[in-house]
């Protein structure tokens, strides 16, 4: 069979295309054909990160680029063509410079052969698995704790790789994050064909999917792969202890009923998470309010908001979620917010993947990689330069440098769209610090609308308490509720608990943190060897990428680890040293002090109490990927136990 389907009609081609992102398009043609000319005339993107759902491609151009590609398409039909070779190092250098509007690094070229697959590589897989035996990896077993995105994906590689694993999940089901939060509205930020396994890619219904379609995703691959039977549900790790003289780590467990047991592995992963413990805020008076209260990550469903008054704290990430759905049922919304949050408009935040697109992305060879590389680059790698701070610029309460200070009055002169002329909604919606400086929110223009509707108040002045019957604000004025609502967010710096954990000489992982999490890479740390962690200290993400793309790096790497161990025989103890740690972590403090998130002093679920950046990378992708393609032994100590 040809590149193209034989039996695809016309107007199957004609009506995919109205549909298509003209510049995945071009370079899915260029697979097709082996013509570059198609991408060196003036039909040209201009990828921004506010860009249009085309990047900046003139309505005009669009058509010829469109009939261009119907031509293409049928000719490669009726000739059942097939794929000519693949384009060599200088070609695809130039379509990734084509896609991105930019001159793109050379380091970018082994990271986007690997995820187009054109050989079938793996971007993520890990090499030096293959210089040990399977018999020896087979003497190792891991425990991973949590069936959440990371969870499973540790677990299919574990597979994959011949290495024994367990599982312990405290949830009755997989999916972590996309199992407990249920709220209404609830949904990823990050775009879908980023957001997935880049071994699994799937057709997704939405740009950016609901809570059901990602529960069900992460559902499916545990199916697809096995994993249950590896699962011990409803059971929750107290601590995790340190055997030296065994090289093996003692995991005390509890099951649903109670019963406490102790298992035992020769590595252990932590794939529990940052955002897996609700937080409650800090004022007088949590937990007096005599009605139904609760947090918006433990959702009560029995609850009949119909009619109700109902408050809710916090304007984050969740509350942006759930509100306008509370809105079209509450008889009185009233949302108390502390910090506004910087808002980012994309029409495609709640759409429906027209017909077409699914269309292209199941028989047009290489425009789903395209598409998904290009998601990438305006989501990340892309915006990276609008968050960085300029030497000098000396207006950090509203900008950390030129290009910053352009992002900001984009983000204003389309929030001003919004919103009109209400001179006072705008106010409040205007954040007082830099764009970059907290995560900013993804949305239609739903927010907006839902703030203007008249049974919905935005309130500004702060919280002096709770009360009985609802809260009291900063002025001193008492709101009445019938419901109260915690959109306050989670515990992001308290990695790993609360389970204790207890290396080398029985000292306790958070008692050497002293409430300041850090960790080499984010996966290792000293004095606890063989311990490894996925989205550990300093591993999220501010612009606006897939936390995704760094599990699978982080997996790699710990694969890497777990074939010394192997290669080593059981017992085996690998543990980072600890002026590796430290070199590592100046150099991360250092490059989150150039970005907006370390300039501003704005309060953010990013910064420890102390203040410093715990949560962020500073870096570019690419860098976090080269940096986790497999372990330097010469930074860590090997011993023996036993």
């Amino acid at each position: 069979m040809g590149a193209i389907d034989s039996h695809v009609t016309d107007e199957e081609i004609r009506s995919a295309l109205d549909a298509a992102h003209v510049p995945s398009l071009l370079l899915a043609l260029v697979h097709l054909t082996g013509d570059l000319s198609l991408i060196r005339g003036d039909i040209r993107p201009a990828p921004e990160f506010l860009s249009d759902a085309q990047d900046g491609v003139p309505d005009e151009a669009q058509a010829r680029a469109r009939q261009l590609a119907f031509d293409v398409l049928v000719a490669a039909r009726d000739s059942a063509q097939e794929l000519p070779g693949d384009p060599d190092d200088a070609a695809l250098v130039e379509m990734m410079a084509y896609l991105t509007g930019q001159q793109v690094a050379p380091e970018y070229l082994e990271f986007l052969t690997a995820e187009l697959a054109m050989r079938g590589e793996d971007a993520y897989a890990q090499p030096a698995l293959e210089s040990v035996s399977r018999q020896a990896r087979q003497q190792l077993k891991v425990i991973i704790i949590g069936a959440g995105m990371s969870g499973i994906l540790t677990a299919i590689r574990l597979q994959e790789a011949g290495i024994p694993f367990e599982i312990i999940e405290k949830n009755a089901d997989v999916g972590g994050t996309w199992y407990e939060n249920t709220y209404p509205g609830c949904r990823v930020d990050s775009g879908n064909h980023v957001y997935s396994y880049s071994f699994r890619p799937k057709d997704w219904p939405q740009y950016f999917s609901s809570q059901p379609v990602l529960r069900e995703y992460f559902a499916d691959a545990a199916d697809a792969y096995g994993l249950r039977e590896h699962i011990r549900f409803r059971t929750e790790v107290l601590s995790a202890t340190l055997d030296e003289s065994h090289g093996l780590w003692r995991v005390s467990v509890r099951d649903a009923h109670g019963v406490e047991s102790e298992l035992s592995a020769h590595a252990v992963v932590s794939a529990v998470g940052q955002l897996n413990r609700p937080k409650m805020p800090d004022l007088p008076g949590v937990g007096s309010f005599v009605g139904p209260c609760f947090h918006s990550a433990r959702w009560q469903h029995d609850v009949d908001l119909s009619g109700k008054r109902v408050g809710v704290i916090g304007t984050g990430g969740s509350a942006f979620q759930f509100v306008p759905h509370l809105a079209e049922v509450a008889e009185q919304v009233t949302v108390f917010q502390r910090t506004a949050p910087w808002v980012v408009l994309n029409d495609q935040y709640f759409a429906e993947v027209p017909d077409g697109v699914h269309w292209l992305m199941k028989h047009i060879p290489f425009y789903a990689k395209w598409f998904r590389f290009s998601v990438f680059w305006k989501s990340a790698e892309g915006l990276l330069a609008s968050v960085t701070a300029d030497e000098g610029w000396n207006r950090p309460e509203e900008s950390v440098g030129e290009a910053n200070a352009v992002l900001r009055q984009q983000l204003l002169d389309a929030m001003r769209e919004q919103l009109g002329d209400d001179d006072e909604l705008m106010r409040l919606c205007t954040p007082d610090y830099p764009p970059g400086a907290k995560r900013a929110l993804i949305d239609d223009g739903r927010w907006f609308r839902t703030l203007q509707r008249e049974n919905v108040v935005l309130h500004g002045d702060g919280i002096e308490s709770i009360c009985e019957r609802g809260i009291i604000d900063a002025q001193g004025r008492e709101h009445h509720f019938d419901v109260l609502i915690y959109g306050t967010g989670f515990s992001a710096s308290d990695f790993l608990t609360p389970m204790r954990i207890h290396g080398v000489g029985g000292v306790e992982l958070h008692q050497q943190w002293n409430g300041d999490p850090r960790a080499f890479k984010g996966i290792s740390f000293p004095g606890f060897p063989n311990l490894f962690c996925c989205y550990g200290p300093n591993t999220n993400i501010v612009v606006n990428s897939s936390i995704i793309f760094f599990s699978e790096c982080e997996v790699r790497y710990i694969l890497g680890c777990l074939a010394e161990l192997a290669a080593r025989g059981p017992g085996t103890l690998m543990d980072v040293r600890q002026d590796v740690h430290d070199a590592y972590n100046e150099r991360i403090d250092a490059g989150n002090a150039q970005m907006a998130w370390g300039q501003s002093t704005v309060n953010t679920w990013y910064k420890n109490s102390a203040g410093r950046i715990t949560q962020n990378w500073p870096f570019r992708l690419i860098d976090f990927w080269q940096q986790c393609r497999q372990p330097d032994v010469a930074d860590y100590r090997f011993s023996r136990g036993g």
